[in-house]
């Protein structure tokens, strides 16, 4: 068998296994195994396109492949970051990618009570509080996620910076986009805010009995 037919013959059976791949990828509903058999799709159209000389198709793989496996890795350090912050201090370092700062001045209003909640904000510098409760935020909070789970997606309280600073904000859509991409993420997200909301109300109990002892006092 020459090499023009050899050529012919591997052009083939890679099409047919590129084919049984891209077929494959419609039947999958999250974006790590869709990336998987992307790659592999890619590798097999390299692998058929050296031979055949057809240097269109092993250009475009050859960009792909790396794409897909960079988005591959950002999937998977994403879900890591995620396991790790929800087994350890709460931090949401891993959403800083995916946010967009904003710098504050003293006595500017962040958001408003009673008002349609769209985003969440990690404070990273500055002082801020939430005006009916009066508790003051520290740096590395995250303030405005209640709202995301909430039915009515309201904000139930006034978020003022009383000391001028930066925060990063994310809004809700983004961050259903990631989990509609990996429900893995989402699986985790809600147990870290689920750890977060006891969190909150533990504190506000401690608030409660302050105020509790400082009344008998």
């Amino acid at each position: 068998m020459d090499t023009s037919h050899l050529a012919e013959h591997l052009g083939a059976a890679g099409s047919v296994f590129a084919s049984i791949f891209v077929v494959a990828t419609y039947t999958m509903r999250t974006m790590i195994p869709l990336r998987v058999f992307g790659m592999l799709t890619n590798v097999i159209l390299i692998a058929t396109a050296i031979p055949s000389h057809n240097y269109l198709q092993l250009a475009l793989h050859g960009i792909l492949l790396p794409l897909n496996g960079y988005r591959l890795h950002q999937m998977l350090q994403l879900v890591r970051d995620v396991k790790k912050s929800v087994n350890s201090d709460l931090s949401l370092e891993w959403l800083k990618p995916f946010m967009t700062e904003r710098k504050c001045a003293a006595g500017e209003a962040l958001f408003y009570k009673d008002e349609k909640a769209e985003s969440m904000f990690y404070i990273v510098s500055g002082r801020f509080r939430l005006v009916e409760s009066g508790i003051e935020l520290p740096v590395g909070a995250i303030v405005g996620e209640f709202g995301m789970f909430s039915p009515s997606n309201l904000r139930t309280q006034t978020l003022e910076c009383i000391e001028s600073g930066v925060v990063l904000s994310v809004n809700y859509t983004q961050v259903e986009e990631l989990y509609v991409q990996n429900p893995a993420f989402g699986f985790y997200f809600l147990r870290l805010f689920s750890a977060r909301l006891f969190q909150n109300i533990e504190r506000l109990e401690q608030r409660l009995a302050e105020k509790t002892a400082a009344a008998s006092a």
